[in-house]
């Protein structure tokens, strides 16, 4: 009997979504800062054994007052996953709140899928403060099926957490074939990348203004006959002194950026590349529907 099903994480930003479909999947899937609004894609990532497959679904995190129209698309990828899950994950912390009115805590209360309270970070508190956690969203959720206490960076109940899936999938072929990790391109990976690299480096609005298109691909050799990636790749901001702040002085803040992706672009595709970037203006972008389709979102 072979089991297959899709298996979406929902949760705010920064709790650790992206970290543990890194850990499952086995594989750089997401990108991964300390700054919020991180991931802004529906991401998946794909586990397979002999007798299951599992579609796991990385979401944004929800944004209960959007303030442009790229939040709002966002959160319509969250609330659209409870529909096409065959088992939910809520992922939270040991020291986020949410309110009382709270739109993700409604859906959750409405799902009828199964759905796993994911209790990340514990490693930084004790098992009494824990067991109270866990309690109080039992109180507010009684609908959750399993509880998982877990600190995803340190891998603890992460096996656990991929059995416990698998005993509640349908049974049902494969989606994808089974040595695919992903749905996503290189491309997309490369773009993610870079947006990282912006995220570590950048400071104040700069990372959230900013959008990452690569529009050329292309494999090549060197000079001494060397397989090289050549990759062009465009990094939007909304205004001109945006484009000043990530030139940087003599160029310098562009340099460093490129050097630091272009290292661990070339350890995700184990060849060697040829990173450019070019810095454009397209002035709110985060509004202009015709550029967030372009966009992906």
């Amino acid at each position: 009997m072979h089991k297959s099903g899709f298996v979406n994480i929902i949760g705010n930003p920064n709790v650790g979504k992206s970290t543990l479909v890194n850990i499952l999947v086995g594989e750089r899937m997401a990108i991964i800062s300390a700054k919020p609004q991180t991931t802004r894609h529906r991401m998946i990532g794909i586990v397979n054994g002999e007798d299951h497959q599992i579609v796991f679904s990385d979401t944004p995190g929800i944004i209960k007052e959007p303030h442009y129209a790229m939040q709002t698309n966002m959160n319509r990828y969250v609330f659209n996953s409870f529909e096409d899950a065959d088992v939910v994950l809520f992922m939270t912390d040991m020291v986020e709140q949410y309110d009382e009115d709270h739109p993700l805590i409604e859906h959750l209360a409405k799902t009828d899928k199964p759905l796993f309270l994911i209790i990340n970070k514990t490693d930084l508190s004790n098992e009494v403060e824990v067991m109270k956690r866990i309690q109080q969203w039992h109180k507010r959720l009684p609908n959750i099926t399993e509880t998982i206490p877990t600190s995803a960076l340190n891998k603890v109940n992460t096996d656990v957490l991929v059995g416990l899936i698998v005993n509640l999938l349908p049974e049902g072929p494969a989606y994808y074939p089974k040595d695919q990790l992903t749905d996503r391109s290189e491309r997309f990976f490369i773009n993610e990348i870079i947006r990282e690299k912006i995220l570590l480096l950048y400071q104040q609005e700069i990372p959230y203004s900013v959008e990452v298109s690569t529009y050329s691909f292309k494999k090549a050799r060197t000079k001494k006959k060397e397989p090289i990636i050549n990759i062009s790749t465009y990094v939007f901001v909304m205004r001109e002194s945006q484009k000043a702040i990530m030139l940087g002085k003599d160029g310098a803040g562009i340099k460093q950026l490129g050097e630091q992706s272009r290292k661990d672009i070339e350890s995700f595709l184990g060849k060697k590349v040829f990173l450019e970037l070019t810095i454009k203006v397209r002035k709110n972008w985060r509004n202009d529907e015709k550029s967030l389709k372009r966009f992906g979102y």
